[in-house]
This record gives C-alpha cells, structure tokens and sequence, in this order.
C-alpha cells in the first residue's frame, strides 16, 4: 500500500561555504522538482547555479514579520537555504517561533562551531555554545563566569574576536587562548590559534567563529573576603559582611529567578557575590552616590564578573518600567523612603521576593507592616559578625493563595 507523503511547508537545507555545494542525491532531485527558495543574498550567490531556470527567491533580510507575510502568500512548499543546522541559533528556530504551525523538515549540515572543532581536532564534548551574533554578552559572561573550559562562539560585525578578547582580559580572563575559523570550507579558509592580546590587534574576516579553551583553572571563591573589595573612600567597612553577604544570596534564592536588583549596591559586593554563583541571572546595581560608579565598575573587573548594569542615580527619580522588572530585590539602601520604595517596586512586580539587612529596629518593623498589609510571609535570620552590630536578615516572599 502505497502511503501518501506528509505535506511538508518548508525544507530547510543547510550548507556550508563550498563553491560546489555538497548536496547527496536526495537534496539534488528536492532542489530540481521544486520551484520557489529563500535563504540570505549570500545563499543565493552560493546556490543560484544550481537551481531551475524557472525559480522565484524570496531574500531573508530585513524584519522577519514582512518575510513571514510573504512566505504566507506562497501555497507551495519552499527550500530555505541556511548555514549550516537550522536548529542550532538558526532560522528553523526563528520559524517554529513565528509559524509554530508549519510543518518542517530539516536537512543539516555541520554548524560553524562543529566545522571549527572538526578541523582542530578538538574534542568537543564538553563544549559550551553561545552567540553573541546581534546579541548582547550575556551568555558569554555566564560562560565565562561558570568558568566552561571550552567555549564556542558565534560573532558578529561588532563582537569579533578582538572585541571577546579584549572584554576578556577586561574582566581577568586571561586563562584562555583564543581559535578563529575564518571563512571555513571556502577557498579563503583560516585557522589561527592565539593569545588573548596578540588577538586583539588583528582584524579577521567578517565570516568566522570562535573557540575559547581554557589553559589554566581560575580560583571562585565561595564568598569573597571582604577586605579584597575597592571600598568607599575612607569607609572601609561600609560593606556587606562577607557571612552577611552569602546569607543574603542564600535567602533571595536565585536560582530560578531571572532578573534581580541590588538597590543601594554601594560597592557592588551583593550584586558580584550573586552574579558569581548565579551567572544566568540579569542584575542590575542602583546606586546614587556618584562615585560608587567606578568603585563597582573596578570590582566586578576584579572579581571577574562582566556583565553586571550599574545605574547611578536617584533611584525614586528613575523610569523603572525603562528596567527588566525583577523577581527578586534587595534593599541595601533606602535613604529613609523604605515604605516608599517596596510600595514602588511591589507594583512593578507583586510576586517579586525581597531581601533586606536590618541594623536599625524602625526598618525591621516597617518592612515587617508593609509586606504584612501586601499579604508577603516574613522570615527572619539574625546574624552578629564579630563585634559588629547584630544584623536581621529578613526575607518577604507572596504567600500563595
């Protein structure tokens, strides 16, 4: 019995750099039967030789809602030309996303990473794979800061491989040595291993990835001495105690959250502290003394953690919904408004958890009677480090209903 074929919406052939593309037989009668394509101009430079006489070409550029209307106007199936696997950051992602309902099917090739690894002979089976290709460095830092020992990256025009180099020994890591592949399985082909420095006085071609590996281990501590911190000029204990600090972190349980906010950061010792042991979270440090500015900035260089937005202001005169909204905040500082200021980001965020230190008892008892009205369970730690005053942690979290 003969069974129908499964209507398929959008076959997705991936390939690489060659001037001949390496297609098998399968690939070769799809592209021969079929009529209507797409894929980047480069793609097209690649591939128009081998297509039918008869065809249509519709460009991915651009914004990807114009090229989604197009393709809806279209009731045939279409080859989409793409580098590489289509589901590793590529478009096939971008089309689930956005036509969750079309039907696929894939024809991959190696990805750029993969290619990198075959041709250095690298065995990648601990490979950690970002992209900072039209994205931020987020994942990147994360890696970096989870201390991966072999990376792969996908660049861009701006973050090329002298830029990663360079943020890399910005932030102290300087354990890595650097592989560029340029313009892989194409005629202009190039390998080069270097030192962090040495790459970034070079330039490379537009087309290229990045393997970082890892020469050496880097400490982490768990809890960083609080003597190691730049502090506040002539307040050298104007510090979150280092006992004090991991309790905290401890407390605003960070693990499953995804944006957090240190109000009143000073020098940045909570937000580093939970950037080191939860390098996937979003953190942004509020500070309105001016010179704390440089003073977290030098830190989070220090104590290798990138990727920490510090925000020097007047935190009652800031646009917060300009802000990722948090799912966890600690109050370092409230400047007398405590009332004010959980009643503000409460209503960005009513399920939000929040962290504050107490010294004083007019804080604890108001943070106590404002997130009691707002239906929050309080839980309390108190802590005494050495002579210091005794310091109540206290923790809010959203009761469930």
């Amino acid at each position: 019995m003969n069974v129908p074929k499964a209507h398929i919406d959008f076959y997705l052939v991936g390939i690489g750099n060659h001037a001949v593309p390496k297609w098998d037989d399968a690939i070769l009668a799809l592209v021969q039967q079929s009529t209507v394509f797409s894929g980047g101009k480069r793609h097209y430079e690649l591939v128009k030789p081998f297509l039918p006489a008869k065809h249509s070409w519709i460009e991915i550029s651009g914004k990807m809602e114009t090229l989604i209307q197009k393709y809806k106007t279209i009731h045939l199936p279409i080859i989409v030309f793409v580098s590489g696997d289509p589901f590793f950051y590529g478009f096939g992602n971008t089309l689930q996303r956005l036509l969750p309902h079309a039907k696929l099917k894939a024809y991959p090739y190696f990805n750029s990473i993969q290619l990198l690894c075959h041709k250095t002979k690298t065995n990648y089976n601990a490979l950690k794979t970002v992209s900072v290709h039209g994205r931020d460095w987020s994942a990147l830092d994360s890696a970096l800061i989870d201390r991966s020992e072999l990376i792969g990256v996908l660049t861009d025009a701006k973050k090329t491989p002298a830029a990663i180099a360079k943020r890399m020994l910005q932030y102290g890591f300087d354990n890595y040595s650097i592989t560029i592949g340029e313009a892989l399985d194409g005629n202009n082909e190039h390998i080069e291993k270097l030192d962090l420095l040495a790459c970034t006085k070079k330039e490379h071609d537009r087309l290229n990835c990045v393997l970082l590996k890892q020469i050496t281990p880097k400490d982490k501590p768990f809890g960083i001495p609080d003597h190691a911190f730049v502090p506040l000029p002539n307040r050298a204990n104007m510090i979150t105690k280092m006992p004090i600090r991991l309790s905290t972190v401890s407390a605003l349980q960070l693990q499953n959250k995804g944006v957090f906010w240190d109000v009143g950061s000073c020098t940045g010792s909570v937000a580093i502290e939970a950037k080191q042991h939860f390098s996937h979270v979003k953190i942004i440090a509020f500070e309105k003394r001016t010179e704390c500015e440089t003073i977290i900035q030098q830190n989070t260089e220090r104590f290798s953690t990138p990727g920490i937005e510090i925000v020097i202001d007047d935190f009652f005169n800031l646009n917060l919904k300009d802000y990722p909204t948090p799912d966890a905040v600690f109050i370092g500082g409230h400047g007398g408004r405590l009332k004010e200021l959980i009643h503000t980001i409460h209503q960005l965020n009513p399920s939000a958890r929040f962290v504050t230190n107490a010294v004083k008892e007019s804080s604890t008892n108001t943070f106590i009677e404002e997130f009691t009205k707002l239906n929050y369970t309080i839980s309390t730690t108190v802590i005494q480090v050495n002579e210091h005053n005794k310091i109540s942690i206290h923790t809010a979290e959203k009761r469930n209903k």
